[in-house]
């Protein structure tokens, strides 16, 4: 790592502000742990923010990146691809020591990530403006796609590798800079993201990295000099994200959390949705925001489901993901593990059904709770209603696919949903009528790929155009449209025969 401060164990890691590795002048610092063993390798600086402003004036202050060609931005795109490609196991290895995903998890986040910088290298083409002659009596329109300036991205701990991914890549090569304010709980796959953008060729200042918590991510949404912030985080955090940068000016995308259903309908395949069920509810223990959280059992579906369901959760192996085998890998901090326990509590007391405990049979010293299987759980409860962002699946009970809708229709998110079936029709019902931006159809993580955009509803985005796809392309960049109209010289002023077309005689 670039410019490590060597005068303790814990290293403390530095902000990259103007091309240049610098130690933050923050007395305040929060600490980052490997979650499978509860260790603490790093340390992050929690930046003021007059220090936050100092990275806005030199991300300011280079006009002439916008200036560059696209293409050669683009080029700087192929080039850190290819040195992701070239280090793709020493990412993955980073993402499973300061996330504690496991390793086959990180190499699907990576890889998720390096397509977007191949999404990106692409801009030239989705840039392009528009032209139409003769809009009026001779009078062409063009339209031209313009950087909007100075972007900043605020990212969370649960992608550390990813998220940053969906946002730099496609401002720089639209010719914005760009300020990352990365999750102070993991922020080694950010600096290692910046050091292979540096070593790609991105100038001096062009991409910038930050270090900090609330005192930060104002400054940033306050600055008069930024004009973009991008945001992925809880839905309370996502509103608040909004509602500042919009007053101050700012465009925002900021998406948030969710509660995403998953609907197994009676002629599905048990063995198959038990499988896809497990994956999207225990991937990455949870801790993403298209986790399938709500299993909603249609009909005669629903005993059999569970049963196969708890048999198959109960032998996912659940421990460190630091050079053993696990199936799934510890939550991010003990706090997140209390969280966890005080949900099941409450399911207890609420009066479902806890039907798979994982706090029982862990073993390991790092922050892990295994799968938990709740049943019986009613809409009106909190599990059902609130986000819990760990690896429980709570069970709704329905009698048919019109009740299922219901349940989607009473959520107040809108990230994703899945429906597991072979009827055509009760496909297409649940694809037009479910109250969610990404819809799977026996798919278990509906989330699109680079090429498509992030699509959440409801308290799940806040904003107007979603992260990735061409909307992505369209928040970093601002048209501005060209009426034109030319005047044929005057015959006494002109009588060289140059000017004379012949237009118009017969």
């Amino acid at each position: 790592m670039s410019g490590p401060n060597t005068a303790s164990d814990v290293k403390t890691v530095q902000n990259l502000i103007g091309g240049k590795w610098q130690d933050s002048t923050s007395t305040r610092f929060s600490d980052i742990h490997n979650p499978s063993t509860g260790q603490v390798i790093a340390r992050s600086p929690l930046a003021s923010a007059e220090e936050t402003n100092q990275v806005v004036e030199a991300a300011a202050a280079l006009p002439a990146w916008r200036e560059t060609p696209v293409v050669e931005r683009a080029r700087i795109m192929f080039r850190y691809r290819d040195l992701m490609a070239q280090h793709f196991d020493e990412l993955a290895e980073l993402v499973t020591r300061e996330h504690g995903k496991t390793l086959p998890e990180s190499r699907a986040e990576v890889q998720r990530g390096v397509e977007m910088v191949e999404f990106a290298s692409g801009v030239p083409s989705l840039i392009k403006g528009e032209t139409m002659a003769n809009i009026a009596r001779e009078v062409d329109a063009e339209t031209l796609r313009h950087p909007v300036g100075v972007c900043a991205g605020i990212t969370p701990y649960n992608f550390p590798f990813m998220v940053p991914l969906w946002m730099f890549p496609i401002a720089l090569t639209c010719g914005n800079t760009f300020i990352l304010k990365p999750s102070e709980k993991v922020p080694l796959s950010s600096i290692r993201m910046g050091e292979l953008l540096v070593e790609a060729g991105i100038p001096d200042g062009v991409f910038n990295i930050v270090h900090g918590d609330k005192e930060s991510v104002d400054a940033l949404l306050t600055h008069p000099e930024v004009a973009a912030v991008s945001f992925v985080g809880s839905t309370k955090i996502a509103k608040y994200i909004y509602e500042v940068g919009t007053q101050h000016g700012k465009r925002v995308q900021s998406a948030g959390g969710a509660k995403n259903h998953l609907i197994i309908m009676p002629d599905a395949d048990i063995d198959l949705s038990v499988k896809a069920l497990a994956a999207s509810a225990y991937g990455c223990a949870g801790q993403r925001c298209m986790a399938g959280s709500v299993a909603v059992a249609v009909g005669s579906v629903a005993d059999p489901l569970v049963d196969q369901l708890n048999d198959y959760a109960s032998g996912l192996k659940t421990g460190p993901t630091d050079g053993t085998e696990a199936d799934m890998g510890p939550l991010i901090n003990p706090d997140a593990v209390n969280r966890i326990g005080s949900y099941l509590d409450i399911a207890k007391g609420e009066g479902a059904t806890l039907r798979l405990d994982g706090r029982e049979n862990v073993n390991g010293d790092g922050f892990l709770v295994g799968p938990s299987i709740i049943d019986h759980v009613k809409p009106t409860m909190r599990v059902a209603k609130e986000e819990i962002f760990g690896p429980v699946l709570s069970v709704i009970r329905a009698d048919d696919l019109d009740a299922a809708l219901d349940i989607g229709r009473g959520c107040e998110y809108g990230n994703g949903a899945s429906i597991f079936t072979h009827s055509g029709y009760a496909a297409r019902q649940f694809k037009q009528h479910f109250n969610a931006g990404m819809i799977g159809i026996n798919v278990g993580v509906p989330a699109p790929m680079a090429w498509f955009p992030f699509t959440g509803w409801n308290a799940s985005f806040f904003g107007d155009l979603h992260i990735q796809g061409n909307e992505g392309v369209h928040f970093y960049t601002r048209q501005k449209t060209t009426l034109t109209r030319w005047f044929a010289p005057e015959e006494d002023n002109h009588h060289d025969p140059v000017w004379k077309t012949g237009l118009g005689k017969k």
